[in-house]
């Protein structure tokens, strides 16, 4: 068997639905643990606003936050992932098969922020040497441990979860350049909140704390980052491909529908080269 290459770009989009299918779930399970996933994630956001409301916040800042934008982000992506996957399963097509090839790309560049923004607020929020965001003496009640591991921890488990369930496979490079205008797009809502609503939603883009230079350190040094982990997300799939289809030895064109394994003609996103 030769390498896997990417397809070519005429090709049809998703050809065996690797979208709408996984090496291990059945595809109705995996319609429901999606829809079940964007219940949960609605459910916490909706919880969020409503007790932000009830203590006298702002509600209406919370949606200047990029932990509030990309959790939005998974909650409607598992909405409309789970959506296909049983419209797939029920009828053996899903609507994305049959939109325009914009909405298919988009729909490719949806999984990739998904797969890739939680993992930035989870290290931005956990991680950061001099806990910018990160509570320095732990959660004070209940409701802000469910809340801050919601959004900040289980929201990569979301994501490596999508990465390993489906058979979804690496995503393309040229997503590299979309993903930074959306970074840079945020970058732009976070000073229009700044000055529109009179504060910052991280204290590292205040140039006052640290200096304009830092903000811009701190700046540059996310775009860098994300950079770096599209690439070992990249890898990432590689290896799930490698592993399921190589090592456990499932035929690249089998994956389990209805209960059983289905065969299709192109193993999807990848092609084999003999």
């Amino acid at each position: 068997m030769g390498l896997y290459k990417l397809a070519r770009v005429d090709s049809p989009f998703d050809p065996s639905n690797r979208f709408e299918s996984s090496y291990i779930l059945n595809t109705y399970v995996l319609a429901g643990y999606r829809l079940l996933i964007s219940l949960y994630c609605f459910s916490a956001l909706i919880f969020r606003l409503a007790y932000s409301a009830k203590s006298g916040e702002n509600a209406g800042k919370s949606f200047s936050y990029f932990t509030n934008i990309t959790y939005w982000g998974l909650a409607f992506y598992f909405l409309f992932a789970g959506f296909h996957t049983f419209q797939y399963a029920r009828y053996g097509q899903a609507p994305l098969q049959r939109w325009p090839k914009i909405l298919q790309f988009l729909h490719s560049l949806y999984y990739s922020t998904i797969v890739l923004f939680p993992f930035l607020v989870t290290a931005v929020y956990w991680l950061d040497s001099r806990e910018l965001l990160a509570p320095e003496q732990g959660f004070h009640t209940v409701y802000d441990a469910w809340s801050n591991i919601s959004v900040h921890a289980m929201n990569s488990l979301w994501a490596v979860l999508e990465i390993f369930l489906s058979r979804v496979g690496p995503m393309p490079w040229i997503h590299i350049p979309f993903l930074i205008l959306f970074l840079a797009g945020y970058l732009a809502v976070a000073y229009i909140t700044k000055a529109t609503q009179g504060f910052y939603t991280y204290d590292f883009l205040d140039p006052n704390t640290d200096g304009p230079k830092k903000v811009a350190v701190y700046v540059f040094g996310i775009a860098i980052g994300i950079c770096i982990l599209f690439a070992i997300i990249v890898g990432v799939h590689w290896v799930k491909l490698w592993f399921f289809e190589r090592v456990v030895g499932i035929d690249k064109n089998q994956f389990v529908h209805g209960g059983s394994r289905k065969r299709e003609r192109i193993p999807g996103a990848f092609e084999s080269k003999a």
